[in-house]
């Protein structure tokens, strides 16, 4: 295929599973075509504005906000505006459209994706939907009626989309994130300052963390830490749980937990690893299985169609990956991670498995079909 020079908007965002795809399939396309122009479209407020920059690439703000589930005072005023913010969104991202004349609009979810793929197919141009998740939302499945196509990361979207115009593709991520070489794992071991005899547990958190994770672990802890001998661990607790954690550590002399509120070598710390305890956001998920890892997932409950859980029983139901609610977590959940650890045959059966359900050249996919929808 020949790759000539296009113009191209890229909307969507509001947490880090949307942002680091869209950045992908940025990057993919100018790796195809360095001449092409992208414009991102995102969230006034979102974290989009400023990680998008920091990319290099130019990004411009929608006035879009999504609904609030919880009954606040704050809330309630947030809702009855989201209506006129919509209105105003899809107001600006038609202009936005006419003056930045795209070749195609390609949409990865959050706020910011509704108003412009909608205004963007009103134009006429081509859309493409990107659907991280095992369990569609309802402003994607409205878009895909006229989207051109939609690409996905879970086999039987096709109760949600329209099936001739499905490409799985999985989701984009981090180029550095792959099956584990000896060297890495080595590398890994060495940076992390872990003994090689024995079994490591990586406990992901997120970025801003997981109190339902944290308090499984500090149970953990203040109950001796059992059936954790011969275990040392890796714990992100996430910088909004940082002092209280800090705090609950003071004083406790555990050279086999080590904690940070960020993991900058994510790539490092996952071939370090045997088993990982993570969340289980559509990015999340995929970089799993592109690692090759065995991991335990606790879907958060705060999250739209629950799309989390759908997210893990796609692996679960294939054995590539296991499941621990999070409301069971604090009880359960380090307790099955340590059961895990000392079982190597269970460990290996998870990690074939997981890795027959990567997708490692998902941006490659999304970018070729964009080029493909131009050329129609």
């Amino acid at each position: 295929m020949e790759y000539g020079k296009l113009r191209i908007i890229i909307s969507g965002g509001g947490t880090g599973g949307h942002i680091f795809p869209a950045i992908s399939i940025a990057g993919k396309l100018k790796e195809l075509c360095p001449e092409s122009e992208i414009l991102f479209v995102g969230a006034e407020g979102k974290m989009e504005m400023e990680k998008v920059p920091a990319a290099g690439y130019k990004i411009v703000g929608l006035p879009i906000s999504g609904l609030q589930r919880q009954l606040t005072i704050k809330n309630i005023v947030n809702d009855l505006q989201v209506p006129f913010k919509v209105v105003s969104s899809v107001h600006k991202a038609r202009r936005i459209i006419r003056e930045f004349k795209p070749d195609i609009a390609i949409g990865v979810g959050g706020y910011a994706s509704a108003p412009l793929l909608f205004a963007a197919q009103k134009e006429g141009i081509p859309t493409l939907i990107q659907e991280q998740n095992g369990f569609a939302g309802l402003t994607n499945k409205l878009l895909a009626k006229k989207a051109g196509s939609i690409c996905v990361a879970y086999e039987g979207m096709e109760r949600f989309f329209p099936a001739d115009r499905i490409i799985l593709s999985g989701n984009p991520i981090r180029s550095n994130i792959v099956p584990p070489t000896p060297e890495m794992v080595k590398e890994g071991l060495e940076y992390y300052k872990l003994d090689p005899a024995k079994k490591h547990l990586l406990i992901v958190g997120g970025s801003l963390g997981s109190g339902t994770l944290n308090k499984a672990v500090k149970g953990w802890i203040e109950a001796g830490c059992p059936g954790g001998e011969g275990v040392e661990v890796i714990w992100q607790c996430g910088r909004y749980y940082k002092a209280g954690i800090d705090a609950f550590m003071a004083g406790r002399d555990l050279p086999a937990v080590q904690y940070s509120d960020f993991i900058a070598r994510m790539d490092l710390a996952y071939a370090a690893s045997d088993v990982i305890i993570s969340r289980s956001g559509a990015s999340t998920v995929s970089e799993l299985c592109a690692a090759h890892k065995a991991a335990i997932f606790v879907p958060s409950p705060n999250v739209a169609e629950d799309h989390q859980t759908h997210n893990a029983m796609a692996l679960v139901r294939k054995d590539a990956a296991m499941i621990v609610k999070d409301a069971e977590a604090p009880e359960k959940l380090m307790k099955t991670a340590m059961e895990l650890l000392g079982d190597p045959g269970k460990i290996a059966a998870m990690e074939k498995n997981i890795a027959a359900l990567a997708l490692p050249q998902a941006a490659l996919t999304i970018a070729q079909q964009a080029y493909k929808l131009v050329r129609k």
